[in-house]
């Protein structure tokens, strides 16, 4: 058997099939070319923003070495507290409020005296200094240390600088000369940067600039900014959820980081180790050592942008270096980013092409669906059609409209087939008309001999009925008369043959096969008969001729098929069978009788209808006698 499948499989198969191999290819270049870009354009916003994050960070180092530098060519720094104490006041408050990032301003004297001013906005600030709650500013002096009574205390401003509070601290044990910032630029007679390492008065790890001040070189101001403010102005959540920023020093030693908790630890590392930097903070990022590696490689010793992997995953990385003014030697800032970040767009813009393709297809699918069945419907309308066509069920029927052009073409072939066919059936046998139209009708017409049961009729004295009625009337009531008895044929599985003028040719087991033909052929004559007589009352009230009906029926052996010439044929039967059968139908005007059969339809069937015996007789055109039988009824 071969292969085969419905129409819509065809098409919906045929549909997705070039809704994929369009949409996908067309998809993964946008994609690909989606993710080329993306990560162009990442790269690109992220050494912007990288660029902008760290030079916030530089900007604040460089803004608190400008207010050192500054602050050390004051003449009113020159002198100890508490002389000059507003002046000295006044000139730290400034600094700070345009350095917002800085955490304290100082000056540390070689006498031991100390001048510090602290901003105290923030909360955890206020609870180290047990500062009153509306504290913006705390003052720390440290005078007189050379006295019997030394002078340190603790005073608190609000935001307008207003005294607010102050107290003394009885423990003046701090010596700023003691300070690693202080050491440094009296021993280097430069500014310096120191850091990280634990503050004295806050006890919180900071970076500080200090310089000598110009008049004294052991008089030294210093600013500082506090280890978890630089964590905060490293900030990378701007460049993708997942960026990550730090500081290394020269050393390759972890500094500051943007993640909170790893700031919160690297300041606990800080506090313990009182100015040692543990190692252990360097394994709290795993990108440090090949940030480490990559800023000696001289393509991004000066900053610059690299890619690497590191746990299967691909990474952005920006370095640049944050030194400013000699300070800060070999400390870089690195903003790392995951490269999925970058291209999460072009995954997000991916999944809904993909989507779209997806209902795409899936619209192809429900269309092609639609168009099969409206296809196949018609299709399976037209074979339905078709099917009755060859069964001959002809009648006329009102054409179906398709959108479809070619459709509508084979509907209209198929309705002149029908009505030709229809034709075709009103000259020929209905049933060898199916035969002939059938696929194997080439071999159903073929004469061959076989047994048949032959009935023929003939109208007593037509001759002058046709006589006394005009034509019309004659050829209506014949037209009566015919489609009656072909009704009646058909209903008892007969055939009817020809039309010989008044008279019908009808035949049993051919062309269909037919194992009761002797008795469907009996019960059809009688039948026929008393539906004449039935007619021939109506005939008489409507004052119309009456049509009087003789019957010849035999059974035997005859050939039967097709005959003629090979350019015009008829399906008929011949032989001795239906000689004699027309002969019989003829004997019945000497006898008097309506149906006569032969013996070989009274064995056949004698026990099921009642027959009445008339004796041999000579047919014409035979040299045997038939043994001559009338038909009378069914048997009970």
């Amino acid at each position: 058997m071969r292969w085969s499948k419905p129409l819509r499989v065809h098409l919906g198969v045929l549909i997705v099939a070039s809704l994929l191999c369009t949409s996908m290819p067309i998809i993964w270049m946008a994609f690909r070319q989606g993710s080329n870009a993306a990560v162009s354009a990442g790269a690109q916003q992220m050494r912007e923003m990288s660029l902008r994050l760290i030079e916030g960070y530089r900007n604040t180092l460089e803004g608190g070495y400008e207010a050192v530098a500054l602050a050390a060519t004051l003449p009113q720094l020159a002198s100890p507290p508490p002389q000059d104490i507003e002046a000295k006041q006044e000139l730290f408050l400034e600094v700070l409020r345009n350095v917002p990032e800085a955490t304290s301003i100082y000056t540390g004297y070689p006498d031991g005296s100390y001048l510090q001013v602290i901003k105290a906005a923030r909360r955890d600030v206020r609870q180290t200094l047990s500062a009153p709650d509306n504290a913006a500013f705390a003052i720390r002096t440290i005078a007189e240390r050379q006295s019997a009574s030394v002078i340190s205390t603790l005073r608190f401003l609000d935001s307008k600088a207003r005294p607010i509070g102050e107290r003394k601290i009885e423990n003046a044990s701090f010596d700023p000369r003691q300070r690693p910032w202080y050491q440094a630029v009296v021993q280097d007679g430069v500014p310096v940067s120191v850091g990280p390492y634990v503050t004295g008065t806050l006890q919180v790890p900071t970076l500080t600039i200090a310089a000598p001040t110009r008049d004294d070189g052991r008089v030294v101001v210093g600013i500082n900014v506090h280890l978890p403010t630089i964590g905060r102005l490293l900030d990378a959540q701007g460049i993708s959820p997942h960026a990550r920023a730090y500081v290394i020093d020269g050393s390759d030693n972890l500094i500051a980081h943007s993640d909170p908790d790893i700031m919160s630890r690297i300041i606990s590392i800080w506090s313990r180790t009182s100015g040692s930097f543990a190692m252990t903070a360097n394994a709290f990022d795993t990108s440090l050592e090949t940030v480490a590696r990559l800023r000696r490689d001289p393509a991004f010793a000066g900053g610059g942008l690299a890619r690497f992997d590191l746990d299967g995953e691909g990474y952005l990385v920006q370095i640049a270096p944050v030194s400013i003014s000699g300070l800060f030697q070999g400390s870089s800032a690195a903003i790392v980013v995951p490269l999925e970040d970058l291209v999460a767009d072009a995954h997000r813009l991916l999944v809904r092409n993909l989507l779209i393709a997806g209902a795409l297809v899936l619209a192809g699918v429900a269309a092609s669906v639609i168009l099969s069945r409206m296809v196949s419907r018609s299709l399976y309308r037209l074979a339905d059609e078709a099917r009755r066509i060859g069964d001959l069920d002809v009648g006329e029927k009102a054409s179906s409209h398709s959108w479809i052009t070619e459709i509508n073409t084979l509907a209209s072939a198929l309705s002149a087939s029908r009505h030709a066919i229809g034709q075709f059936a009103l000259y020929v046998p209905r049933e060898v008309v199916r035969r002939i139209v059938s696929p194997d009708g080439r071999t159903v017409v073929k004469a061959k001999r076989q047994d048949v049961t032959v009935l023929f009729t003939d109208i007593r004295d037509f001759t002058t009925i046709s006589e006394q009625n005009s034509p019309e009337d004659v050829v209506d009531t014949l037209s009566a008369y015919f489609e009656l008895l072909n009704t009646i044929a058909e209903r008892h599985e007969g055939t009817v043959v020809q039309y010989l003028g008044d008279s019908i040719f009808v035949m049993w087991n051919a062309p269909v096969q037919d194992g009761g033909h002797v008795e469907h052929g009996c019960r059809c004559a009688l039948s026929m008969k008393a539906a004449i007589d039935d007619l021939n009352r109506e005939n008489r009230v409507h004052d119309r001729p009456e049509l009087f009906t003789r019957f010849g029926l035999h059974t035997g052996p005859a050939v039967v098929g097709s005959f003629g010439a090979i350019s015009r044929q008829q399906y008929t039967a011949m032989g001795d069978t239906i000689n004699v059968a027309s002969r019989l139908e003829g004997l019945n005007k000497d006898y008097g009788t309506s149906i006569l059969v032969s013996a070989a339809v009274h064995n056949a069937v004698g026990d099921r209808f009642q027959f009445r015996p008339l004796g041999l007789v000579q047919v014409k055109g035979r040299a045997e006698k038939v043994d001559l039988w009338e038909l009378v009824g069914e048997r009970g």
